[in-house]
């Protein structure tokens, strides 16, 4: 009679030699370095509609290490001294940041650190096996406000030039003037808080995280987080258009205050659900290629 015993995990070699003390010791210099632009970060997630995905996303990020950790773990560790040129850029961005008042530029050299400190104790194989979770902590990153009204103006065009060209096929006349919707009861301003970037930051993360779940093609999963940017706008230009009808054929005060607020999260739920839909989608679509192709 013989005996089957389960087979053994790869010894872990990540943590062997890993040096703990010195880790411990720049880290808490970096906490004390960068208090305050984690604090400013974290209270512009809490008070910034815009930006509240941003406490999802290092939640995220670590799942995805915590998900991949028996792999990581049987790395071979390669320290590598160029995470000290790394160690050096970060803390030159983290200078002129906070020199120059550019808060992007002060939350982006943390996360150079913390790359520094991954290729400076591990290599840079370990690197290449976390650049996914690495990379997605950038949406935790508020972009830069010059950056950010380049992209809400022209939300603002584009979703007002729909709903202007919805609404009269609706039987309600308007006037568009730049981002101004002229109803014969009121004019609807299509303000940068009605642009949709507050949802499409939101939906593309929240599509990169269903994607990782989700799916395992990667293919797929680019076409999802693509996805979420039609699906944003065309989400938002429904919302427009429903205020308009809200306006014209009920009461002109009930598309303000909760109605309003109501329809934008109604209308993000409704996005979800698309994304939710494509995906079966694709799934079914991908599924019966496969089976042509046996």
């Amino acid at each position: 009679m013989q005996t089957e015993f389960p087979p053994t995990r790869p010894a872990s070699t990540l943590f062997r030699t890993t040096p703990f003390w010195q880790i411990a010791v720049l880290a808490a210099l970096s906490l004390w370095l960068y208090a305050r632009t984690i604090i400013h970060l974290v209270g512009q997630w809490w008070h910034d509609p815009n930006f509240s995905h941003g406490f999802f996303v290092p939640v995220f990020a670590a799942f995805v290490i915590w998900q991949e950790r028996e792999r990581l773990a049987r790395l071979k560790p390669q320290p590598s001294w160029s995470g000290l040129l790394l160690l050096a850029v970060a803390l030159c961005v983290l200078i002129v940041g906070q020199m120059g008042a550019e808060l992007f530029l002060a939350r982006f050299s943390l996360l150079l650190l913390l790359t520094a400190m991954i290729v400076l104790f591990w290599g840079w194989r370990l690197f290449q096996a976390m650049l996914f979770p690495l990379a997605f902590l950038l949406l935790m990153i508020p972009i830069p406000s010059i950056v950010f009204n380049q992209i809400t103006f022209p939300l603002q065009i584009l979703a007002s030039k729909v709903a202007a060209s919805v609404l009269p096929i609706l039987n309600v006349p308007i006037l568009r003037e730049g981002n101004v919707i002229n109803l014969p009861v009121m004019a609807l301003e299509v303000a940068e808080a009605c642009s949709g970037i507050r949802s499409l930051m939101s939906l593309v993360t929240l599509a990169i995280i269903y994607g990782y779940l989700m799916e395992k093609r990667v293919a797929l999963r680019w076409v999802l987080v693509l996805s979420a940017i039609p699906i944003s706008v065309a989400a938002n230009s429904v919302r427009i258009i429903g205020t308009g009808l809200l306006v014209q054929y009920w009461d002109p005060d009930k598309a303000q205050g909760f109605f309003h607020t109501f329809s934008g999260w109604l209308i993000f739920v409704v996005s979800l659900l698309m994304l939710y839909l494509l995906h079966a989608l694709l799934r079914t679509i991908w599924r019966d290629r496969e089976a042509n192709s046996q």
